[in-house]
């Protein structure tokens, strides 16, 4: 508890940070002790958010203007994170670690600056410490692409449009592939990812269309291997590992139970998983713990399925773009 603010209170608080250089390190090791038979290791897609709010700059428009940083250049001022772009990108040519798009930042700009501009008690706590905790349950605006009016979709695809420039200025390729943050967008802005170069769209078989309120959804539903009308593909997420969100006792169980259906229906198997799983810095536990149930996830797919080949999302899209 500080400042009135119950930062105990949910598991993103607790757990998750920034990545360090240790815990993409460790990460990395526990990946790259495992091959399929074609010699391919259980790459991860990392869906990476390219910049963060710059605190300084916005406070300096006393609130009147929204500006942002690099994340490179946040990572700078938290200690043990001098190489974790430099992982990235070894881990990438490694193949164990692929860096796909995620957003610019992980955070609704329009709400958040409404919401800093009525100046309460405990969003202005909350951005003292640089972060965008509303201060209100685990509330930290973090759905991007949903808006209060239409009028925001300009703002949100030419957000997209830097991002994904960024994206490319950072690792040197286009993102093929892009997931909506909180599963939650538009369908308007899937022409602007098309223009920019996304061929897949990752997500649930769910998509929440923003009706203008928060929090009210209209579902529109999707399959794998689904196209738009742009001829972008949706990849379905359709087994989770997430050990420190989930409550079930046996999240390694639970995972593969939901391949085995995958396989036994003649689909691929695409894995959720979060940072959070693996971020130690506030609790080494964390890391610890889930590497170990990660590793025994990895180990048992391959006695299961020897079989079983490995690959990023966007490479499965370009083999479902094919065989369609």
């Amino acid at each position: 508890m500080a400042e009135g603010l119950n930062l105990a209170d949910t598991e993103y608080n607790r757990f998750d940070t920034l990545e360090s250089d240790k815990d993409l390190s460790r990460l990395f090791d526990v990946v790259r002790s495992f091959r399929d038979q074609k010699g391919n290791s259980p790459a991860i897609t990392a869906n990476v958010v390219i910049a963060n709010p710059d605190f300084k700059k916005i406070r300096e428009s006393d609130f009147s203007e929204y500006h942002f940083e690099p994340v490179a250049e946040t990572l700078t001022r938290y200690p043990g994170r001098n190489g974790v772009i430099s992982l990235w990108k070894s881990g990438n040519e490694e193949g164990v670690f692929h860096p796909q798009f995620h957003s610019r930042e992980h955070v609704n700009v329009p709400r958040w600056m409404e919401a800093l501009n009525r100046r309460s008690q405990k969003i202005m706590v909350a951005f003292d410490n640089e972060t965008t905790f509303s201060g209100e349950g685990d509330y930290n605006f973090m759905e991007v692409l949903d808006f209060n009016s239409r009028d925001d979709l300009a703002f949100m695809k030419e957000s997209l449009i830097e991002g994904l420039d960024l994206f490319e200025d950072m690792f040197g390729y286009r993102s093929l592939s892009f997931i909506p943050p909180c599963y939650t967008w538009d369908s308007e802005i899937e022409e602007t990812l098309h223009l920019n170069g996304v061929r897949y769209i990752q997500g649930l078989f769910v998509q929440s269309v923003p009706t203008g309120t928060f929090y009210n959804y209209r579902k529109k539903y999707h399959f794998l291997g689904n196209k738009n009308i742009h001829g972008q593909y949706y990849l379905i997420r359709n087994a989770f590992f997430e050990p420190s969100l989930s409550k079930i006792s046996d999240p390694v169980g639970e995972c593969l139970q939901r391949i085995n259906i995958a396989f036994k229906l003649h689909k691929p198997a695409i894995i959720c998983t979060h940072r959070i799983n693996f971020m130690g810095e506030l609790d080494p536990r964390n890391r610890d713990n889930n590497l170990e149930l990660f590793r025994q996830l990895l180990d048992s797919i391959l006695k299961a399925w020897p079989n079983v080949e490995f690959m990023t999302s966007d490479k499965l899209g370009d083999i479902i773009s094919c065989d369609i």
